[in-house]
């Protein structure tokens, strides 16, 4: 890191701090899980069908996509730290809104509305490529999010039991009161990584055809698109198969759900440990490796009668190991494809990454039942395992062929 880069923390004269990085994206990752156990109970309050509520997660998803694509050039153009800034406010006003819901209709309004603070997960990443160059953005994208990933691990838990002591409503007051809380640190600690009024709108349409026409680029976003569709699909299915299949109270379906937690605070470990040393498209490969051994083996062990919550969870971990070795790294590659137009790419890559998700978590609430039980989730996330390696591979092949790296 220059000098000119130099951080001091709440001094928003210099770049954020990485705590506060962390806590920009994490609100962000928090708001996504914390109310997944909740979901079967959010439907009897409002009265209607479980499928109905799940918009609330698959939705979520689809105006996440969409947003980010917009939020990555508008803060190439604007800025990093006033794009943040209005995200996490509207973020509190909306999660306002749906406390005070009393209709679903009004509660998805304001759900779809919140999809706004994904901007912290675009942006937090896209601060780090503006002040480090692409294995040492990889290393420390690791690092924001391995503390990021304590947020997810826990949310859905202490999601679970508010819920349980109180109800839903609780939730949401808790996102509103963190929301307002990060959105002080950021004012205080956030400064401007943009130097010289950042990237017009012209500028950037003239370097769309570059971005899109990178194989590089493609091979990268779908590479993180498929490994972490695969964890999209888990929630999509996963309070279904807590409760419904395997009966878990609200409380243990937040410990179940943090499970994957776990193994992507440690894989963000390993990323921020050895991605400078190892690069980017050999630790992509790793973490597609260990979600197809993860995925394949609780697949396996299913399929020969064994089904039990601490098995299904308890492979889940494996899951997110895998996204947290290979996602940090390919964030940083596609990142890196054009630099100078990180956001835009951040935020484009984010969206083919979430808009999958989407599609899969919708997917994977279609295709359970009680009869069905955990297999066809099982089969979801495996295959979307191997299509991630695939995809990664393909990247490492055209740089070997080439004998360059785009």
């Amino acid at each position: 890191m220059t000098d000119e880069h130099l951080v001091r923390f709440l001094d928003r004269t210099s770049p954020p701090h990485i705590f506060t990085l962390i806590m920009i994206a994490g609100i962000s990752a928090l708001n996504m899980s914390i109310f997944l156990p909740s979901l079967n109970s959010m439907a009897r309050y409002f009265d209607t069908d479980y499928a109905v509520m799940q918009i609330a997660l698959s939705g979520y998803l689809a105006a996440t996509a969409l947003l980010q694509l917009v939020i990555g050039p508008i803060s190439d153009r604007y800025g990093r730290r006033v794009i943040t800034l209005i995200s996490l406010a509207v973020f509190v006003f909306a999660t306002i809104g749906a406390l005070l819901s009393t209709n679903v209709e009004a509660f998805l309004f304001f759900r779809m509305m919140q999809a706004i603070v994904a901007a912290g997960l675009v942006l937090s990443r896209a601060v780090v490529r503006d002040m480090v160059p692409q294995n040492q953005a990889a290393s420390m994208i690791g690092y924001v999010t391995m503390g990021m990933a304590l947020v997810p691990m826990f949310g859905p838990m202490i999601g679970g039991l508010l819920d349980q002591l109180y109800d839903w409503h609780a939730t949401f007051v808790f996102l509103a009161i963190a929301g307002t809380g990060v959105f002080f640190l950021t004012w205080f600690d956030q400064g401007e990584t943009i130097k010289g009024g950042g990237v017009s709108f012209a500028e950037q349409l003239r370097g769309y055809p570059e971005l899109l026409r990178s194989p590089r680029f493609w091979g990268y976003s779908l590479c993180a698109a498929f490994a972490s569709g695969a964890f999209f699909a888990l929630l999509g299915g996963a309070s279904f198969i807590a409760g419904e299949v395997f009966g878990l109270s609200p409380l243990w379906s937040g410990v179940a759900l943090g499970a994957p937690a776990i193994g992507y605070a440690v894989g963000n470990y390993i990323s921020g440990n050895y991605s400078v040393r190892v690069g980017v498209n050999a630790m992509a490969t790793y973490g597609s490796i260990i979600l197809i051994i993860g995925m394949g083996a609780s697949l396996v062990i299913t399929l020969l009668g064994f089904n039990h919550p601490l098995l299904f969870f308890g492979f889940c971990t494996m899951l997110g190991l895998g996204n947290g070795v290979a996602l940090p790294n390919t964030m940083a590659g596609l990142l890196s494809v054009r630099p100078h137009l990180a956001g835009t790419a951040s935020g484009l890559g984010g969206a083919l990454m979430v808009a999958g998700g989407a599609a899969l978590a919708q997917l994977a609430g279609g295709m359970l039942n009680v009869e069905t039980g955990t297999l066809p989730l099982q089969w979801l996330m495996f295959t979307t395992a191997v299509a991630a390696l695939l995809s990664v591979l393909f990247v490492t092949w055209r740089e070997r062929a080439l004998g360059l790296a785009e």
